[in-house]
């Protein structure tokens, strides 16, 4: 992970007023209904105004000088009439949705880095940090038998080694993908091209329900949008952008996973792809972007070289079998003195030292056992988090 990625997930965020950021979000989720503002726009706009309340409550004249064209400051003045900041709220809360601006602890630090994030991103279930080791799944939405095996069996054994699985939701190689990190009991984000208020294609309302409750469903779209042509390749530089690498199991020449690979090597991500039969038409766009230098995968152990992760599937396969000793649990006074200076939000190691009053070797080691029983996480440059299951086994 780049330091601007890992830097902007991590405990300065935790150090905003998180007060004044909710009561500010509902000014960006209304500007979001703003057809004509994009990424470049709203960081003029935030550049000049500071807060979005007062992107809201600005006069014409005030919006020109900021340097929106006459156009756009109409559009902008023009919402206010037709839309509501306090409603815009009650409608996510009522859909179940969650509203987070680019500065929020939760928006997808990876997602920071590309050159036009969305400045509100809405999501239904849990955006964890742990998602940051993420890999996207794409393909065909009209896979033969053979894609079908492989991206399942990819997708799983991914999903195992601790990476969570990104995808768009569609039919075919995306639902395949979401499904095997499901039935392997670990996350996976769809990112789709609508207002979360709706889902498409309607064949996959179980799929996204299972998916909010055991990861997230996310886009930068407001609610009530149904998607078009267009809204589906600038969807896809989001599935890029959350993601370390991009897989491509099939996919044709005209597939939309073409997309997704363009943005994927335009924001310096990895591209593999599964290698397919000469004589398959689902193959042809994966065949040629090997022959093109993308990186071909026999197995999840080139991806995981690759993008330097198999670090993170040595650890869980130390927590799993720390896990199948039974009754596991802090054995004596030092661990338990540790873990009762640990919250749910990152604290540095030197922090948990002052706060225990011991030896920095000696916090290093009881941090390293905690984390081998599950109950402590790692989640980068020293800063660690209590596991919420520990919570009630030691009554804090």
């Amino acid at each position: 992970m780049s330091t601007p990625a890992l830097f902007a997930s991590l405990p300065v965020c935790y150090h905003r007023n998180m007060e004044q950021n909710m009561e500010q979000i509902k000014y960006w989720v209304a500007l979001g209904r703003v057809r004509l503002l994009g990424t470049v726009r709203f960081r003029r706009l935030e550049a000049y105004f500071g807060e979005a309340a007062n992107v809201w409550k600005a006069s014409f004249s005030e919006l020109k000088a900021s340097g929106m064209e006459e156009r756009v400051a109409n559009e902008i003045i023009a919402a206010r009439s037709k839309v509501s900041p306090d409603d815009e709220m009650a409608n996510l809360a009522r859909a179940g949705v969650k509203a987070v601006n680019w500065h929020h602890p939760d928006y997808p630090a990876r997602l920071k880095e590309i050159h036009d994030p969305p400045p509100v991103l809405y999501y239904k279930g849990e955006l964890l940090p742990s998602d940051e080791r993420s890999v996207a799944v794409v393909g065909t939405r009209s896979p033969t038998t053979y894609g079908r095996e492989v991206a399942a069996s990819l997708t799983a054994e991914l999903a195992r080694n601790g990476i969570a699985i990104v995808s768009g939701l569609a039919l075919g190689i995306d639902g395949i993908a979401h499904r095997a990190a499901l039935d392997s009991g670990e996350r996976t984000l769809a990112v789709v091209a609508n207002g979360l208020d709706i889902v498409y294609p309607k064949e996959h309302a179980n799929l996204s329900q299972r998916i909010s409750e055991q990861g997230a469903v996310v886009s930068e779209v407001p609610l009530g949008i149904r998607p078009d042509s267009r809204s589906f390749p600038r969807r896809n530089r989001l599935i890029s952008g959350i993601s370390l690498g991009t897989l491509v199991v099939e996919a044709g020449e005209g597939s939309g996973a073409r997309w997704t690979v363009y943005h994927a090597l335009e924001q310096d991500r990895e591209v593999f792809c599964v290698p397919g039969s000469i004589f398959s038409p689902a193959s042809h766009l994966t065949n040629r972007l090997i022959q093109e230098g993308a990186k071909l995968v026999s197995s999840t152990n080139d991806i995981m070289e690759e993008l330097n992760l198999n670090a993170v599937g040595r650890q869980i396969e130390m927590r799993l079998a720390q896990e199948s000793i039974p009754a596991l649990s802090a054995n004596n006074d030092a661990e338990s003195k540790l873990l009762g200076q640990l919250d749910h939000e990152p604290i540095h190691i030197d922090d948990i030292r002052r706060r225990a009053d011991m030896p920095i070797t000696e916090v290093s080691g009881l941090l390293t056992m905690l984390e081998l029983k599950g109950m402590v996480k790692q989640v980068g440059c020293m800063h660690y988090v209590r596991i919420r299951e520990a919570s009630p086994i030691y009554g804090n």
